[in-house]
């Protein structure tokens, strides 16, 4: 990952670290470094395989920027917290939502 301009992460992948960063800082690798300049690297991982970079590259790119800093700062004990979902359509939300709709519906059959 690349901490750029205006504290934006980039996160990608390559077979060659320090050309595709020269790129990156050239502003001519793509269109978002070229919008947020690179500062630094910010995290690195390093595969055998390009194809499994790329898919790592993909799953960190889905997260959110609280996990996407807790991988930089090495706070891997937070990762787990962090990829639960935080709104309603969380599956135990749900669960809960319709335990009690069930409680209610039980209760007012009885009566």
């Amino acid at each position: 990952m690349i901490r750029c301009a205006r504290n934006n992460l980039y996160t990608g992948s390559t077979n060659n670290l320090a050309f595709r960063y020269q790129e990156h800082c050239l502003g001519v690798a793509c269109n978002f470094t070229r919008k947020y300049p690179p500062e630094k690297i910010a995290y690195v991982e390093i595969f055998d395989r390009i194809e499994l970079a790329f898919l790592r590259e993909k799953q960190i790119q889905g997260w959110s920027r609280k996990k996407k800093e807790a991988l930089i700062n090495s706070e891997f004990n937070l990762l787990r917290d962090l990829a639960e979902c935080q709104n309603n359509s969380h599956a135990r939300n749900i669960l809960s939502h319709d335990l009690e709709l069930v409680a209610r519906i039980s209760k007012k059959m009885s009566r």
